[in-house]
């Protein structure tokens, strides 16, 4: 049923088809009742849940960051069955991203291209909703919300690299009572010069101001990495230094790739889209061997969440089986649909 959809949704631009079917679903999950029966098609049974960091997630499958920038959508993904969705990236000041149009498919190689541009209403905006699912969440159930919500922060384009730190600080500030853990990204291609953040002595001082920060709170936030698929072995021995330094509490691996190797889409296509961050099944590959490189290499000291190329239950195992403890879908929501969570949940049952 959903590949005719697909189908159908694949002959509209990608963001607009993204906002409406999502603003749709937000719509009918306002009446408990269809909420209830979403869930109950598509949320996996209970026997999933997973601990680490300190959380328990209700499964290992969860949403990444720029799919629910503005926190706008958690009823929704709740229902679907996600055991966390971060929410973000999340900028000091709001910012309209990059010009459209931004968001490019490539169904023959199950890919998206994205040059979105960090658009955000703002940590204020996103603050206050945040808060407001809380509260509703606990005066709804009586409990503490089921759903770990990730706080995925970067910096404003207009930031220079060497203030960028003073960003991330305000994120952390405003969402640490909000979210359940923070990713650091600066490995997005979609913002001129971010990715210089990931060297070692920028990425040292935004890391260790955070975690001074995190260390005089009551109740510190486990702060993870997003790294890039492109890095250099060095580049990456790097961050593993870093990470087992400053002691940060994990990794997301990967974010999209700036490389366009081995498409199946016409070159003259990929060359019209232009500039962006490729995500999907092109990826797969470079960021299992990216887990699997750091897991090995750090004797599993390094928490890992596995992102790229991630599709269906053998896509989620592989990630693991290399490393990761848990696993994000983005470009395989988009192509699988809405059961993916249940699926890969399923698969993953059937393997213990």
């Amino acid at each position: 049923m959903y590949n005719i959809l697909r189908a159908i949704l694949f002959w509209f631009d990608p963001e607009k088809v993204h906002y409406t079917s999502m603003n749709g679903l937000k719509a009918i999950c306002r009446f408990p009742l269809i909420s209830r029966l979403i869930s109950a098609a598509y949320k996996p049974g209970s026997g999933h849940q997973y601990s680490t960091l300190n959380l328990q997630f209700s499964n290992r499958i969860g949403l990444g960051a720029g799919f629910d920038k503005n926190a706008l959508y958690l009823r929704s993904l709740e229902a679907l069955g996600f055991g966390f969705v971060e929410v973000g990236t999340v900028t000091p000041v709001p910012q309209k991203g990059n010009e459209k149009p931004r968001l490019f498919r490539l169904p023959k190689d199950k890919a998206l291209i994205n040059r979105m541009g960090f658009n955000n209403d703002g940590v204020q905006i996103i603050t206050a909703r945040l808060k407001k699912w809380r509260e509703d969440q606990i005066k709804i159930k009586n409990r503490k919300p089921g759903l770990i919500i990730g706080g995925n922060i970067g910096k404003n384009k207009s930031t220079p690299n060497e203030d960028a730190w003073r960003d991330y600080e305000t994120c952390f500030t405003a969402l640490h009572d909000y979210v359940d853990y923070f990713v650091v990204n600066v490995s997005s291609p979609n913002t001129a010069g971010l990715r210089a953040l990931q060297e070692k002595d920028a990425l040292a001082k935004i890391l260790a101001n955070l975690q001074s920060l995190n260390a005089k709170r009551i109740n510190p936030k486990p702060i993870l990495l997003k790294i890039a698929p492109d890095l250099t072995i060095e580049q990456l021995d790097d961050i593993i230094d870093l990470s087992l330094e400053i002691a940060l509490d994990g990794l997301i691996v990967s974010n999209t790739t700036i490389s366009r190797n081995g498409l199946l889409t016409d070159k003259a296509e990929i060359n019209k889209i232009g500039a962006g961050g490729l995500s999907g099944l092109p990826v797969k590959k470079r960021s299992t061997e990216i887990i699997r490189y750091i897991s090995n290499k750090t004797n599993r000291k390094i928490l890992i969440i596995g992102s790229g190329g991630i599709f269906t239950g053998e896509d989620a195992s592989e990630k693991i089986q290399a490393g990761a403890s848990l696993v994000q879908v983005w470009t395989g929501f988009v192509y699988e649909g809405p059961a993916i969570v249940k699926k890969i949940s399923s698969y993953l049952a059937s393997e213990k």
